[in-house]
């Protein structure tokens, strides 16, 4: 008796020592969490692979005399053609913002033809690389040009196009965080149906986000991870989204241990021997899927990946070890009203997941055909994606610059007023700028400042920014300027191009690696070579069957004018991996239930039975928690929450109830080959069924 009270103390002190172990956690790198924002890097080039020539002309530009120069442009226009008065009122504020701010060089002023529009290029190295410089240069210019009467007056530019990012970014990580928490506390209070248990997955969630953040923040100090706005608001979801999924996995199999065992701690333990290695193995596959960015040639995948990671094994430590602790302690009147009684039976309701489970099997075959042929169907939306996205169709709300860029394009048709920047050593810079002025497409060309053995030419084309026609002069300038003239092209429409090539090239390496990482990681939780290949091919069809769906709408119904060049790769990278998630969780326990001596039909049933209410809230909770992201103002990021919230449902309700499921009953115990549960033979039809409690 003595051993047995002095066993339940230490096991009763396990879950206060965790609580006090993740206080003193919390305490210690907390501060560090706040810093998180403050690494982040959103321009342009930061997204960039270092091999680009854009990248290396915006890092050369960086040395040259005055540092980074913030480019803008003063656009002056009134419908009916400028006056006089307007002209000089145009003048005297650039004279006034030329008194406020070091300029490199006197602007000038430059009408369109038909004398309605006058553009001054306006630039200054004053505020360097530093951001919030940047931002008050910027906002004073435009606190400065303002139009009265009927002139409007725009500022645009690349140094205000990169204001007007920066500021949605800024907004980004509270926003998101305050959308998705309160998302998720609805699901979960609908989900729960209980006025306090909700609170506990959610508080968890909290640290676990804080803790990544902070970790986030170490990641950038220690390795100088790139973390971009994008990476930090999908870090945000990934810690809310896949940890609350955890969460509710492991709460399901307590709440059905607590029936079976006196003691919560008792309980508590048989849980997570029960679901921790599905929970492991999804949270593996999701970081192993990350982790493959590390090989992309873009900067922002590359950081994202490790960003990523950090968000996932977050929410799996904090969901497998502060969350149980909590749970032990608060007892079973935590599940109040619904208090799952030592010894208790459930209600023997009918499962929804059972009865669309039962109505599957009953014709298997045809389910699966009908499921494969729908999504094969949706996936011919992608022959209805719309083009790259350019800049000036980037935001869902036109900002300042966008519009100044559109009144530019439209006015000045014949000269594209945003340069492309050639960099050339300093002895050839004649050369270069002789072989620029004559190459096809170029409207006029400048040589600007010159240091450390390089020279700056700005080059304006005859097509507007982004357009083919300048594309193409871009090419043919990079291909004219070989590697006997020692020069890089670059600029912000340069770098929409590297952006682009780089992001195909990715896909071509990163696609083969996740999907052989999963499946490896499949094989070893299944003992299986044929069910990892059919969870595979699975996440590849939900895929293709969501940016499809994203094909009929972006277009058709958005009216956005591209799509992000980044959408395929990223939202393949996160449907294969969280689709394969829920995968888990089903095959994990069909696994269970067929070494328990369950026939093929009566496993895959269960097991849907088991785990359909889990992974429908799962799934629900992860959709609604990247579907916040269409809430942005940034059409890239508004693309990728759509995309994979459309493809988790998908996954969800279609692929995991159905097509798995009659998949496994079709292929039996050939579903297992070759590990030993292929080899087992069938059950007798007379054992009687463990009956699972409802979820």
């Amino acid at each position: 008796m003595g051993a047995a009270r002095t066993l339940t103390r230490r096991r009763g002190a396990v879950p206060w020592v965790v609580l006090g172990l993740w206080l003193a956690a919390l305490v210690l790198v907390g501060p560090l969490a706040g810093k998180f924002s403050d690494v982040q890097q959103n321009r342009a080039v930061d997204y960039l692979p270092d091999s680009a020539d854009s990248t290396q002309v915006a890092r050369i530009q960086d040395e040259l005399p005055g540092g980074e120069s913030t480019d803008l442009v003063l656009v002056y226009h009134r419908d009916g053609g400028l006056t006089s008065a307007d002209r000089q009122t145009a003048a005297d504020q650039v004279t006034e913002v030329g008194g406020a701010y070091d300029l490199s060089g006197t602007p000038r002023g430059i009408p369109s033809e038909d004398g309605s529009t006058l553009m001054y290029p306006v630039s200054s190295t004053q505020p360097g690389q530093d951001e919030e410089a940047r931002n008050a240069f910027v906002d004073g210019v435009r606190d400065l040009a303002e139009g009265t009467g009927g002139l409007s007056v725009e500022v645009g530019g690349p140094g205000a196009l990169n204001t007007d990012m920066s500021k949605v970014f800024e907004t980004i990580d509270g926003t998101l965080l305050l959308a998705t928490l309160g998302v998720v506390t609805v699901l979960l209070i609908l989900i729960y149906r209980s006025p306090f248990l909700w609170l506990v997955p959610l508080a968890v969630a909290g640290v676990a986000a804080a803790m990544a953040m902070a970790a986030g923040y170490g990641l950038h100090e220690l390795f100088d991870v790139t973390i971009t706005g994008q990476s930090g608001g999908v870090m945000t979801i990934l810690v809310l989204g896949a940890g609350t999924d955890y969460a509710l996995l492991l709460i399901s199999r307590y709440r059905e241990e607590l029936r079976r065992h006196e003691r919560p701690y008792d309980a508590m333990r048989t849980a997570l021997r029960g679901c921790g290695p599905a929970i492991l193995a999804s949270s593996g596959t999701v970081a192993a899927g990350l982790l493959c960015l590390l090989a992309a040639d873009l900067n922002s995948s590359s950081g994202m990946g490790p960003v990523g990671m950090i968000g996932v094994l977050a929410a799996l430590v904090a969901m497998t070890t502060l969350l149980p602790a909590v749970l032990v302690l608060l007892g079973r009147r935590i599940f109040w009203p619904m208090i799952p009684a030592f010894g208790s039976t459930p209600k023997n309701r009918r499962s929804l997941f059972g009865a669309m489970g039962t109505s599957a099997t009953r014709r298997p075959a045809a389910v699966l055909a009908g499921g494969a042929v729908l999504l094969g169907t949706l996936a011919l939306g992608v022959l209805n994606l719309p083009g790259s996205l350019k800049q000036e169709d980037s935001f869902t709300e036109k900002p300042e610059s966008i519009a100044a860029m559109q009144t530019l394009a439209r006015e000045y048709p014949e000269r594209s007023s945003q340069p492309v920047t050639v960099i050339a050593p300093a002895d050839k810079a004649g050369a270069v700028l002789d072989k620029a002025r004559t190459t096809d497409g170029v409207a006029e060309a400048e040589a600007g400042r010159s240091g450390d053995g390089w020279t700056e030419i700005s080059v304006f084309t005859t097509a507007a920014p982004e357009s083919p026609g300048e594309t193409k002069t871009i090419e043919a300038l990079r291909h004219g300027l070989d590697d006997s003239y020692g020069a890089y092209v670059g600029g912000p429409s340069a770098q929409q191009i590297d952006l682009a090539d780089s992001e195909s090239r990715d896909r071509m390496v990163i696609v083969p690696l996740v999907l052989a990482a999963v499946f490896v990681i499949l094989v070893f939780l299944l003992r299986s070579l044929v069910a990892p290949l059919m969870l595979l091919v699975a996440v590849v069809a939900v895929w293709g069957a969501a940016l499809g769906i994203g094909g009929l709408v972006f277009g058709p119904v958005l009216d956005f004018g591209g799509t992000d060049p980044g959408l395929g790769l990223l939202s393949f990278v996160f449907l294969v991996a969280l689709g394969v998630d829920y995968g888990i969780f089903l095959m994990h326990r069909m696994r269970e239930e067929s070494l328990n001596g369950a026939d093929p039909q009566t496993a895959a049933l269960t097991a849907l039975r088991t785990t359909g209410g889990v992974i429908a809230s799962a799934g629900v909770v992860l959709a609604a928690t990247f579907a916040v992201l269409t809430t942005l103002p940034l059409v890239g990021l508004v693309e990728l929450g759509f995309v994979i919230a459309v493809g988790v449902l998908l996954d969800t309700f279609l692929v995991r109830t159905y097509l798995v499921t009659t998949a496994s009953v079709l292929l039996g115990r050939k579903v297992w080959w070759p590990g030993r549960l292929s080899r087992m033979p069938e059950p007798s039809p007379e054992r009687p069924e463990r009956q699972p409690e409802p979820v």
